[in-house]
């Protein structure tokens, strides 16, 4: 396995004042999970990136964990109002990950694909930023199954429903098709600075009918 890279500069959200408006700290890590978690065996897990790309690419978790690692300590900020700060995740940068496939100048937008059924949407801008990562590890030892083992995407910039957990795909468009959560009135962005949590016309009950909750780690 290569070498862990760590990241030398500070990422954009680690911002002077860290804890976003509405955000409530939290010292372990919640469980948020739409459904069970999945049953996942590395020998047969496959992670893909297709769409509007010149090379289509599907990753065994042998050729996934070759490439470059890096190491990055970010901030997590739930839509459901609590932040973890200095989370230390290891793993893979999207970039790398998407630089195999070569995205093409009008992939715009990403639907992640998660092993259940999951989708989340995402700006292809966002996620190639420094401090994405597909994760593998965090706080020194290997993700747990509800927390998105063997794979989760971390994207630091949003609210964490956008950190989706057992990432299978990347499906890259030129135009946006909302995720699981974005359809059911969740925010196409979800910029936990800016508090785009739902639209306007969302009860914000909803997502405490569909959360499963933990506090172990």
């Amino acid at each position: 396995m290569s070498a862990v890279e760590t990241k030398g500069d500070v990422p954009a959200t680690l911002r002077s004042g860290r804890l976003p408006p509405g955000q409530k700290l939290e010292s372990r890590l919640p469980v948020r999970t739409f459904g069970r978690t999945p049953e996942l065996d590395p020998g047969s897990w496959r992670l893909g990136v297709f769409g509007l790309v010149e090379e289509p690419v599907a990753l065994d978790w042998e050729r996934f964990s070759a490439l470059p690692r890096a190491a990055v300590t970010s901030d997590l900020h739930c839509v459901t109002q609590w932040s973890r700060l200095d989370n230390a995740w290891e793993g893979v940068r999207f970039r790398d990950l998407a630089a195999l496939a070569r995205p093409l100048a009008g992939a715009r937008f990403a639907t992640v694909h998660c092993y259940g059924g999951f989708t989340a949407s995402m700006d292809v801008e966002a996620l190639m930023a420094d401090d994405v990562l597909l994760a593998t590890r965090l706080d020194g030892r290997d993700l747990s199954p509800d927390h998105g083992w063997p794979v989760r995407l971390v994207v630091p910039s949003r609210y964490a429903w956008k950190s989706a957990k057992w990432v299978m795909g990347f499906e890259l468009t030129a135009e946006e098709t909302p995720g699981f959560y974005e359809r059911r009135g969740y925010h196409r962005r979800g910029d936990p600075w800016t508090e785009e949590r739902f639209w306007p016309e969302l009860d914000p009950a909803f997502y405490l009918t569909i959360a499963v909750c933990s506090d172990s780690l």
